[in-house]
């Protein structure tokens, strides 16, 4: 391949770090507006989605433009497939993070007699899980790829225990429905946050080794 074609590559390796950065921020200052109920972070993030959007589209047409340009093979072929995967699930994970941004909104115009269902420990592993897969894909390392599916079951057993201490508070405090519904709505996307985060340590799997580990059971 010419130089002009790797000098491509590494621009859009570039562009899917930056990307995954700016992401990786959103869902810091998401996580944050949890813990505050900050209303003021909460508008950030919802106004600032088209960011994300605009860059997703970048990467996918220049992804595309070297495929028909160039018919990469091999390696380079891996790496352009599992870019363009990679950067739809940081556009959804980007999406989510607006979606919790939209209910927190909401609960804090709620928020009078009732408390937020602490999601600290959920947000935490989530964040980490996330800064783990855009390491594994920075420094192109499959064995932290790896971990971050072993972490996912960790996110959802949350998950379910949120729900389960959720529904109590449904059939004790009836009258205020609306606001637990919205409580679930986070776990869920939190919950959804992991699993796009999973897919990309998947990808980065892909990437380096060629393997498709999707659907395999990891002990």
């Amino acid at each position: 391949m010419t130089k002009h074609f790797h000098k491509e590559l590494e621009k859009i390796k570039k562009m899917i770090l930056s990307l995954g950065a700016l992401v990786e921020e959103r869902v810091q200052t998401a996580t944050l507006a949890i813990e505050k109920k900050d209303t003021r972070l909460a508008e950030k993030i919802i106004n600032s989605d088209y960011e994300i959007d605009e860059m997703e589209v970048e990467i996918e047409e220049e992804c595309l433009k070297i495929l028909a340009l160039h018919q990469p093979v091999a390696v380079d072929l891996r790496f352009l497939i599992a870019v363009i995967k990679i950067n739809n699930d940081l556009e959804r994970i980007g999406d989510l993070a607006v979606n919790i941004a939209q209910r927190i909104k909401v609960l804090t115009k709620q928020d009078q007699e009732n408390t937020f269902f602490d999601y600290a420990v959920m947000a935490d592993k989530v964040q980490t899980m996330l800064k783990m897969s855009l390491d594994a894909l920075v420094n192109l390392d499959s064995d932290l790829a790896f971990k971050v599916l072993l972490k996912d079951g960790e996110v959802d057993k949350i998950r379910d225990e949120a729900y389960d201490s959720i529904k109590l508070a449904m059939k004790n405090q009836p009258l205020h429905l609306g606001y637990f519904i919205n409580l679930l709505l986070i776990s869920r996307h939190l919950e959804r946050l992991a699993d796009h985060t999973t897919n990309i340590a998947e990808e980065v799997i892909y990437m380096i080794e060629g393997e498709i580990v999707r659907h395999e059971t990891l002990e």
